[in-house]
């Protein structure tokens, strides 16, 4: 069992190895930190700013809003919109009467969108002016009462239903009179359902509580304490808050830390590098796919990138000579840590404290266990060095599945999360994680890791960004394919490419196809789909 505790070895004696987590629940760590910093800056969106006392006022509105309009502890009210004040305000309203937030990503499709609506039972829906139609259309077919609809700016005359109203009507409503808080066990309670992509076949909802996502960001902040200074740290909010990445290690982070938000709704490079210019962010959480479009773009180096402290790179995995040429281009260095849903979301991280490995996801966080097991004997440890399951374990770990009590038994064993994925472990405790286990490729009987082949393209100079996938062949069973996006500039043919992996790997793992493309599928996050080429 000595591996479970292996990463602490690196931690220095300032930073804990366990923490302690108060009893709150996440209202009453706004409502603890409006107390220390009340005119102190939150939230930042395009200039216009919000403190934490007029943030703690609006999210007590839209509270005594939805109690008005008979919400009770326990319901499921749904929030889908990009990143913006009114997301956070209904975010926060939503737990202080113990409702449960499900957040829905603003591009799903009707049928994902009714999906998740039935399963979780949705009573009310905050979103964007602009999805209006098509939340009414799942409305049609799916029982939810109310929807609430959010202008970022002013807009063509929406038609809406009677039931429904806008943003600023509905939060009106609830101030004239106090919000009755709820009663919340934070070890017990539901805060958020947050549904599992999508990529991965039918989207499940992660039940995390107020203690899971709070445990988080605790552990989250005594791992980077020595990198973060309360109360002035300053927050570049891109990723989506409704992703799980962006609600923990952006907003929630950001309040227990009393950090400034910076929101931005969508990641556009012009816009994301002149905000660093203006706002100057101390952090930036983003992933590889925002390090790309940084590092391709000219002249980078004149937006005071410099200003950034930490850049933690998760959700995908970060190809090492991609770190490498952000890190020489702009100085700020890539922190490159994982995740999942079901871990509210981060369990490991590259540490400031102690040696980086670029190409590992660093240890676990303070308390938190990991192990790597047996692919087939989940119960047995593999020795160091050796390939199996990531399976972690402590107080972030959700509570199970919604409605799910089969996957949920198959996920969740005596307190452990097993996560699914391919990794292996170092003398050190750091993580290297291989592929998803469902991703990975058996040609002519021999495994293919596609990250593997990936970190290999990546160092090709014409190529800015690639995807290796198994293709189905009647002789081999499968083969590998890769899919390529070339930089501007860069200029290669298939048979170099070839000749290069060639030169570079074993012939087992070089792609029998190249396919060249002009971009890749996607997520909302920056993502690349892998699943979305694996299915064509």
């Amino acid at each position: 069992m000595v591996q479970q505790t292996y990463g602490f070895a690196v931690y220095p004696e300032s930073i804990a190895t366990e923490v302690d987590i108060p009893n709150w629940s996440l209202p009453q760590m706004l409502e603890e930190v409006t107390k220390e910093y009340p005119l102190h800056d939150a939230l930042s969106f395009y200039g216009h700013t919000q403190t934490f006392q007029e943030l703690s006022q609006a999210v007590q509105m839209f509270a005594t809003a939805l109690q008005h309009v008979g919400m009770n502890k326990g319901d499921r009210i749904a929030i889908m919109l990009p990143n913006c004040p009114q997301f956070v305000v209904a975010y926060y309203g939503i737990l202080t009467i113990g409702g449960i937030v499900t957040q829905l990503n603003p591009m799903l499709v009707e049928r994902e969108l009714s999906h998740i609506v039935d399963d979780a039972g949705i009573r009310m829906i905050v979103t964007l002016d602009a999805l209006y139609p098509r939340v009414k259309a799942v409305q049609k077919t799916s029982v939810f009462e109310k929807v609430i609809v959010v202008s970022l700016q002013k807009s063509e005359s929406l038609i809406m239903d009677e039931l429904d109203e806008t943003f600023d009507q509905f939060i009106q409503s609830g101030a004239d009179c106090s919000v009755m808080p709820a009663k919340i066990n934070p070890a017990e309670d539901v805060a958020i359902l947050q549904y599992t992509g999508g990529t991965t076949g039918r989207s499940k909802g992660a039940m995390l509580t107020h203690r899971n996502l709070l445990a988080n960001v605790i552990q989250s902040q005594e791992f980077f304490k020595h990198d973060t200074v309360r109360g002035q740290d300053r927050c570049l909010t891109v990723i989506p808050l409704f992703h799980v990445f962006g609600m923990t290690s952006c907003m929630n982070l950001s309040i227990y830390t009393a950090a400034k938000m910076i929101l931005l709704p969508r990641f556009d490079i012009q816009e994301v590098l002149q905000t660093i210019q203006t706002e100057k962010p101390t952090i930036f959480p983003g992933v590889p796919t925002m390090y790309v479009a940084i590092v391709n773009f000219p002249g980078v180096e004149a937006y005071g990138i410099d200003t950034i402290r930490i850049c933690n790179s998760g959700s995908a995995p970060m190809p090492v000579e991609l770190l490498r040429r952000f890190e020489k281009l702009t100085g700020a260095q890539i922190l490159e840590g994982y995740g999942l849903s079901e871990a509210s979301p981060t369990t490991h991280c590259n540490p400031t404290f102690a040696k980086r490995k670029p190409g590992s996801v660093g240890v676990g966080i303070p308390s938190t266990l990991y192990k790597i097991v047996d692919i087939v004997a989940r119960d047995q440890e593999v020795p160091v060095g050796e390939m199996g399951e990531l399976a972690v374990k402590g107080p972030q770990v959700m509570k199970g599945y919604w409605n799910l009590p089969k996957e949920t038994e198959e996920t969740l064993r005596d307190g452990w999360l097993f996560t699914g994925d391919l990794a292996r472990m170092d003398e050190d405790g750091y993580v290297y994680i291989v592929d998803r286990k469902k991703d990975l490729i058996i040609a002519s009987g021999y495994n293919v890791y596609p990250r593997e082949v990936e970190e290999v393209l990546y160092e090709h100079p014409a190529i800015k960004e690639a995807v290796v996938v198994g293709a189905t062949d009647p002789y081999r069973g499968e083969t590998v394919k890769a899919v390529i996006v070339l930089k501007e500039e860069g200029a290669a043919t298939k048979q170099e490419i070839e000749t290069y992996c060639k030169a570079n790997m074993a012939p087992y793992k070089v792609p029998k196809i190249i396919e060249f493309r002009t971009e890749l599928p996607k997520s909302s996050v920056g993502k690349i789909l892998r699943r979305v080429l694996r299915d064509e």
